[in-house]
């Protein structure tokens, strides 16, 4: 447990506050405005699958958890039929992800939820909530659960809490900052000072 207090971040690294969230049970549908062109990829490809998540997640809000793993471990994950992986179509170009995680059972983990620039404020991202939360009930589970962090958009917490889901524990979180690494580029999370060591 970590004292009250500062606590110097390394140089190099960067420090996140995580919030887990979850619902017990299916609430309310909520309307969505737009009614976008939600795929199912059957068979995600690993280039496929990693240009859009630094599209969704790479520039703006520092994802990069998935950026981290090599190709045999993001194609264990991807291709597993236990995960399914959606995508908004628009304009003939894929703008939006959602990943489902039912690899434990009697759960779901709402792993990715996010939508490139192109259709944020649209609706879009209520519409494909919609999806995951219609999705993962489908399911005899009795969890749905997410996390999200203070290097993901500010507007994600109160999303995730008007959809349904509730705040059950915070953690810290601190990794390799992925503008050093080499995974994103340097003006990247712009939210997020780059201390270089």
């Amino acid at each position: 447990m970590l004292a009250d207090g500062f606590h110097d971040i390394p140089q190099g690294k960067v420090a996140a506050v995580v919030t887990h969230l979850e619902m017990r049970a299916p609430p309310p549908p909520r309307p969505a405005p737009i009614d976008p062109d939600i795929r199912r990829a059957t068979h995600p490809q690993i280039d496929w699958y990693r240009a859009l998540f630094r599209r969704v997640g790479g520039h703006d809000w520092l994802w990069f958890s998935r950026l981290n793993l090599d190709d045999s471990a993001l194609r264990a994950i991807i291709s597993d039929p236990d995960v399914e992986i959606w995508t908004i179509r628009h304009r003939g170009a894929d703008e939006g992800l959602l990943e489902l995680d039912f690899r434990q059972t009697g759960a779901c983990e709402l792993a990715f939820l996010a939508l490139t620039p192109a259709l944020s404020g649209t609706g879009a991202g209520r519409a494909l909530m919609n999806r995951a939360i219609a999705r993962a009930w489908a399911r005899p589970i009795t969890r749905f659960h997410v996390h999200t962090c203070t290097l993901d958009s500010p507007a994600a917490l109160d999303f995730y809490r008007r959809s349904g889901f509730t705040p059950i524990r915070q953690q810290i979180e601190i990794a390799d900052d992925p503008r050093l690494t080499g995974k994103l580029p340097l003006d990247a999370g712009a939210h997020v000072p780059l201390f270089e060591p």
